[in-house]
C-alpha cells in the first residue's frame, strides 16, 4: 500500500493493511462467506430457503474473488501475522463493474450459482450503477471483518484504505457502497459517506452511499 495507507495501518497494533496475493484468496473467501451468510440480499439472490444455498453462496463468492483477481482490481486485506482479520474488494473506474461483466465471469457464475441468481446479481449491479451520478468512480463490492475481530476499529482501517485508493486515482470521482443494514450506516457516515438514494433489491430495502474524492481527502486528513 502507499504511504497514506501505511499511516492507517499504524493505528491498529500488529495489524497491517496490504493487497492480497493469489494464495490469500481462499482465506478471503472463507471470511466473506462467514460475514455475508445471513445477508438478506444474498439470501434472496441465492435462494436462502433451499438446501443448496450455502453451496451457491460459496461458489458465488469464490467466482467474485477470482474475477477481481483476474481483472487486477484491488483486494485489500488486514493481516496480523498470517491471520486475515478483514477484507475489502473494490472495483476501479473502467473495470467492467455492472452489466458489462466479462463473458467468462458470466459463464462461471451460470455454472455455479445458476441462471436466475446470475441474472439477479447483474440486475442489482445495474440498479446501483444507474443510481450513482458519476461515470468514473470506485465501488466497494465487499467489506468484512471476521466476527471474532469486530469492534476493534478494523472497519475504520479498511474504509480509510479504500478512501486512499480514491484519492490516489486520477479519474475517480469517489467511492460508492450499497448498505442493507442500518447498523452499519454510522461507520460509513463517519468516513464522509452520504446517502445518495434508497434502493430495493429483490424486495430488500437498502441505501446507496457515496463518498466523493473531496470528502475522501477530508477523511484522511
Amino acid at each position: 500500500m502507499t504511504t497514506a495507507a501505511a499511516e492507517v495501518s499504524a493505528q491498529a497494533t500488529n495489524t497491517q493493511v496490504t493487497y492480497l496475493v493469489a494464495e490469500d484468496l481462499k482465506l478471503a473467501a472463507s471470511l466473506l462467506y462467514q460475514s455475508y451468510h445471513d445477508d438478506e440480499v444474498f439470501m434472496s439472490l441465492f435462494q436462502g430457503n433451499k438446501p443448496d444455498y450455502e453451496k451457491r453462496l460459496r461458489a458465488a463468492i469464490r467466482e467474485e474473488l477470482n474475477a477481481f483477481w483476474e481483472a487486477g482490481q484491488p483486494i485489500i486485506g488486514l493481516f496480523d501475522g498470517d491471520t486475515l482479520k478483514g477484507v475489502a474488494c473494490v472495483s476501479e473506474p473502467g473495470k467492467n463493474f455492472g452489466p458489462g461483466r466479462y463473458w467468462h465471469w458470466r459463464l462461471k457464475m451460470l455454472l455455479t450459482a445458476g441462471y436466475v441468481s446470475t441474472r439477479q446479481l447483474l440486475a442489482k449491479e445495474q440498479l446501483i450503477q444507474e443510481a450513482i451520478p458519476h461515470e468514473n468512480y470506485h465501488m466497494l463490492a465487499f467489506i468484512a471483518v471476521a466476527p471474532r475481530y469486530q469492534q476493534q476499529g478494523l472497519g475504520d482501517l479498511l474504509i480509510r484504505a479504500v478512501n486512499t485508493l480514491v484519492v490516489e486515482h486520477q479519474d475517480s470521482a469517489g467511492v460508492g457502497v450499497y448498505v442493507t443494514r442500518d447498523f452499519y450506516l454510522p461507520l460509513f457516515q463517519q468516513h464522509q459517506f452520504t446517502v445518495v438514494k434508497k434502493l430495493e433489491v429483490e424486495g430488500v430495502p437498502g441505501k446507496l452511499l457515496f463518498c466523493s474524492k473531496t470528502e475522501a481527502v477530508a477523511d484522511l486528513s
